[in-house]
């Protein structure tokens, strides 16, 4: 569905923190604006205020990612609709002057922007792009990265509902120590049968004499 990819606006936002090492990069105005992309008309209007809501609105869209990735599918959802009641969206058909190889609009639906601030825009837009996510792909795809401490939120897009990283990266670091903790394993397996059979040997040697 076109209303989709509004969802990204989602990730992006409950991106900019990593609690688990105590990092956050929304932290000035400007980091606020840099959220928005390609809508440089929402983002200009963004002020020192804003720093602080988007914050709020960070924290309750990690809260849904978080209940999700829990399997609380009631509670993502609940936690969502409250969202989309406090920031309500004006949904708008547009072209944006494309047209197709005949001529014709290329028609869609798109998310128009009337809101008294900039962390009002960006909450609708985030919240209702989500909720058309869950509702088109389902509540397992929205997660939370796997590989510890990163905790990062990402939309499962894949065939088979297998994502577990919000990266490549992410997901080569935990194949790594996921290879290096099971090569521990055996060694110590190893180690320990190999103490045992020597063990076994000189109980033996001293019973024969």
């Amino acid at each position: 569905m076109e209303l989709a990819h509004y969802s990204d606006y989602a990730v992006r936002l409950v991106n900019t923190e990593e609690p688990a090492r105590s990092k956050d990069s929304l932290t000035s105005v400007d980091a606020v604006r840099e959220l928005f992309g390609a809508s440089a008309q929402m983002a200009r209007r963004a002020t020192d205020a804003d720093v602080t809501r988007f914050r709020s609105v960070r924290a309750r869209l990690r809260a849904v990612f978080t209940a999700a990735d829990a399997g609380e599918e009631t509670r993502a959802v609940d936690l969502l609709n409250s969202l989309l009641l406090e920031f309500p969206v004006s949904p708008q058909i547009s072209g944006h002057d494309q047209r197709d190889d005949d001529g014709r609009p290329l028609w869609h639906m798109h998310l128009a922007d009337h809101s008294s601030n900039a962390t009002t825009g960006y909450a609708a837009i985030a919240a209702m792009g989500l909720a058309f996510h869950l509702t088109e792909h389902g509540v397992d795809r929205l997660g939370l990265c796997q590989a510890a401490p990163c905790r990062n939120a990402y939309l499962d897009t894949s065939t088979n509902r297998s994502r577990r990283y919000c990266s490549d990266r992410c997901a080569t670091r935990a194949n790594v120590a996921a290879y290096r903790a099971r090569k521990r394993l055996e060694s110590e397996r190893s180690g320990s049968t190999g103490l045992s059979a020597d063990t076994s040997q000189d109980a033996t040697a001293a019973t024969d004499r």
